[in-house]
């Protein structure tokens, strides 16, 4: 199995260091002797710091030749480029900020930008509005990306899950963008917030609904915590409204599952009207110590006819990097428009 790590292949990494002047003397620097070790952040900030050996001491020389020298190392390894100003450039803002405003269209500058945040939040912000209003979708993503509260991979802004309102303007701002791109970043941010603050996203639901065809998306993807959780109010503005009709006919679960194996379930429902319905499942997993965490899958949505529908849903029991299962009982549950329906136990083995 390919890891993310590996995108920085030999081949890439003494591509770099001929342009820094020395293929094998960049790469016996980079790789010393634990590289295989390294996680893939790891890995972007040895190669960052391995780099400023090679730079000149001047980081605005360092900047410009940065700039000069990302459209031929674009994509995901890119991310060095704006991880070197992060570490060299937090005395040199206007630089700094500008250089990560450049790199962003050749990877992205979305974790770089976090540090300057938690150390100068009003002052970082000056700068984001302006790209909000950039003509580089890019940088437009930026904006939005680079300022979510919870963003995977990278580090959490503490004052803006306490207080996402700086933000705000930015994501009213993108909220009609033409870019799906950019479209896809705000219903991400949003979905953050409404982790922490649902009631402000729910404002804006309310505010923006059948306002304009790009927007629409967006709002139902920012609110997907929501529904899943069977928030009332998310499932209303929806038109998920709470249906008494519908029955489980019958809901079919294996006694057992061996770890590494798939589990099939079946399920049977009737409802004697048409209506918008939200069919979710949800899987109580045992974790290491024996508690259980809840994770919640969508099975069907959308306009449902009168009479009979059957599902069939196959879930996969192999351990992954992000998942690891551990033997206990489970619990399966159907939720039907956010109200719990069906459960039914199983062990894993």
């Amino acid at each position: 199995m390919t890891l993310i790590k590996d995108v920085f292949t030999d081949e890439w990494v003494s591509n770099l260091g001929q342009r820094l002047g020395s293929a094998d003397e960049f790469r016996g620097k980079a790789y010393s002797s634990d590289w295989a070790d390294l996680s893939f952040k790891e890995r972007v900030r040895r190669l960052a710091v391995t780099m400023h050996d090679f730079l000149p001491d001047s980081f605005e020389q360092a900047a410009d030749w940065l700039e000069r020298i990302a459209p031929d190392f674009n994509g995901l390894p890119g991310i060095v480029f704006p991880d070197y100003i992060e570490v060299y450039g937090q005395e040199n803002w206007e630089r700094s900020l500008t250089a990560l405003e450049k790199l962003t269209s050749f990877s992205t500058s979305e974790f770089a930008i976090r540090s300057f945040l938690i150390k100068d939040q009003e002052r970082c912000f000056t700068y984001i509005e302006r790209w909000a209003r950039s003509e580089n979708d890019h940088v437009r993503r930026l904006a939005s990306e680079g300022t979510r509260p919870k963003l995977p991979w990278g580090q959490a802004i503490p004052a803006l899950i306490q207080d996402p309102s700086p933000s705000l303007p930015i994501l009213k701002a993108l909220i009609q963008d033409p870019s799906l791109y950019v479209r896809k970043s705000v219903a991400n941010h949003l979905n953050d917030i409404s982790k922490t603050h649902p009631e402000l996203v729910l404002g804006l639901v309310r505010f923006y609904q059948g306002q304009h065809p790009h927007t629409e998306w967006i709002l139902r993807h920012a609110c997907r915590t929501l529904l899943k959780k069977g928030h009332p109010e998310a499932l209303e503005l929806f038109g998920f409204n709470k249906s008494d009709d519908v029955k489980v006919e019958s809901f079919h679960v294996p006694e057992s599952v061996e770890i590494g194996e798939t589990l099939t379930f079946q399920l049977t429902l009737t409802t004697s009207d048409p209506q918008k319905l939200r069919i979710d499942f949800a899987v109580d997993y045992v974790k290491k110590r024996g508690t259980r965490n809840r994770k919640v899958f969508k099975l069907s949505e959308g306009e449902t006819k009168a009479g009979k529908k059957d599902f069939e849903r196959k879930l996969s029991f192999a351990n992954l990097t992000t998942r690891t299962h551990y033997p206990g009982t489970h619990t399966i549950t159907i939720l039907i428009n956010g109200v719990e329906a069906a459960s039914a136990d199983f062990e894993v083995m």
